[in-house]
């Protein structure tokens, strides 16, 4: 069994977001044809309350891309994005979300920043995608998304970690840093992990 791991389609990492990820909204037709292919869809979502330390916003004299030390963690400091409830932290409406199955909320304890749709960046909490994705049987998993060199890297890693066989979509992901990705390809590959395309998945079909 497998499963596509969709993360962070928000509107605020979108063009025109608050935390825009360049051409991040051409990973969305990817994403919508991917999904028929897949036994299980699941999207994470970046859900931050408005007073999460990841925003430079919340330090005085601090500006966006920044990093700083949060609680003995390294932090760069984002604009503010994904505030809960607002417009720009839902998925996008140009997402096909009648297959995700469910959603996994990240970035909900100010004190912590969470890239990993399974950890926070500590590894001090779970989110449980994890036991629902072997509760479903699921042993390889597949990662879209947004943004390649930090939240959807992050997620490939954990994913590999837990021990899942994991894919990174490479042309169904956009980076904000293409550096940043050469860097994030290069350790999941190191660790096991599996850079493919998308047409390896809709051309077999």
């Amino acid at each position: 069994m497998k499963a596509l791991l969709l993360i962070d389609i928000q509107p605020d990492f979108l063009p025109g977001g608050s935390l825009a990820v360049p051409e991040g909204d051409a990973v969305l037709p990817l994403a919508n044809a991917l999904q028929p292919h897949f036994e299980l869809v699941v999207a994470t979502q970046d859900w931050h309350p408005q007073n999460h330390k990841s925003f430079a916003a919340n330090h005085a004299g601090r500006q966006p891309f920044e990093q700083i030390d949060l609680n003995g963690l390294p932090q760069v400091l984002w604009p503010v994005h994904c505030v809960q409830g607002s417009a720009g932290a839902g998925l996008s409406a140009e997402l096909h979300s009648n297959r995700i199955e469910t959603i996994f909320r990240k970035g909900t304890d100010p004190e912590i920043d969470s890239y990993s749709g399974f950890y926070d960046n500590g590894h001090r909490k779970a989110t449980g995608l994890a036991d629902y994705l072997r509760g479903r049987g699921i042993r390889q998993v597949y990662v879209a998304g947004l943004a390649a060199d930090y939240c959807v890297y992050f997620t490939a890693k954990d994913a590999l970690q837990e021990g899942f066989e994991t894919f990174l979509i490479e042309d169904a992901t956009r980076a904000i840093s293409a550096e940043g990705f050469e860097q994030a390809k290069a350790d999941l590959r190191q660790l096991g992990g599996h850079i493919i395309q998308s047409a390896e998945l809709l051309g077999n079909q």
